[in-house]
């Protein structure tokens, strides 16, 4: 809740915010390896989502300025692995689960290894906050500032990667990306500098899955569809807002 808008709002200014949904359909791939083997699924997806960041990132060598097809081929990898060995009867586990996500199937040790996860992160940009956002803004100027664009683009794929394995237990596959952009998108509304805007985009993504977790027990419905529904609804009476001069005052 707390590092994929930390996360997102570096992919936003990106313009491949698209990333995140591509990672979180590989982490699928990572979940049904591990389901496969005996091991921890969250383990596995942040194995396979770090991998695919990595590829991405190396791609970009052979494919420059073409992002889209980049994801398009990493996608395709990952979902057919996944697939492959979910239909072959390999995998014995609810992969399912990982697909719409459920608090209920998170364990200690699931509680224990995101935290772990989380906090990585975070110490990661504290340190280098600075300089992400330099590359965020412009590659070139950052190179020439004397800032290893490389390996913190690489770093930055391992971080993305660990935002998506650690929401996955509760927001699932489906709709992961929504937790990683939209709160992002509700924040830029209200112009704000980067800082406030950083702040505004976590606050607003702990409402928006505080409101998804009270709501699924309501309906009786997966917290990460309604997570991903209250956020389009913040974002989109955040947008009316902007339009109306009377609720913008």
């Amino acid at each position: 809740t707390i590092l994929c808008p930390v996360i997102g709002i570096f992919l936003v200014l990106r313009r491949t915010s698209m990333i995140g949904d591509t990672l979180a359909h590989a982490s699928l791939s990572g979940v049904a390896v591990s389901l496969v083997c005996g091991s921890n699924p969250l383990l596995g997806a942040f194995l396979a989502t770090a991998g695919c960041g990595v590829l991405v990132e190396g791609l970009r060598s052979f494919f420059r300025d073409r992002t889209d097809l980049i994801l398009t081929v990493v996608l395709a990898l990952a979902v057919g692995t996944a697939v492959t060995l979910i239909t072959s009867g390999a995998v014995q586990g609810r992969a399912e689960n990982f697909l719409f996500g459920s608090v209920l199937t998170v364990t200690d040790a699931d509680i224990i290894l995101i935290g772990a996860i989380t906090l990585a992160a975070l110490l990661y940009l504290a340190a280098f906050l600075n300089s992400l956002v330099a590359i965020s803004f412009d590659e070139d100027c950052a190179r020439i500032a004397g800032i290893h664009v490389n390996c913190h683009r690489y770093a930055f794929a391992f971080l993305t990667a660990a935002a998506v394995s650690a929401a996955i237990p509760v927001a699932g596959v489906l709709v992961l990306s929504s937790m990683i952009a939209i709160p992002v998108a509700t924040a830029l509304q209200l112009k704000a500098g980067f800082r406030t805007t950083l702040f505004s985009a976590v606050g607003i993504s702990i409402f928006d899955a505080a409101a998804g977790l009270c709501l699924s027990g309501i309906v009786n419905a997966a917290p990460g569809g309604l997570t991903a529904l209250v956020s389009v609804a913040v974002l989109a009476l955040t947008m009316l807002a902007r339009r109306l001069p009377g609720l913008r005052r």
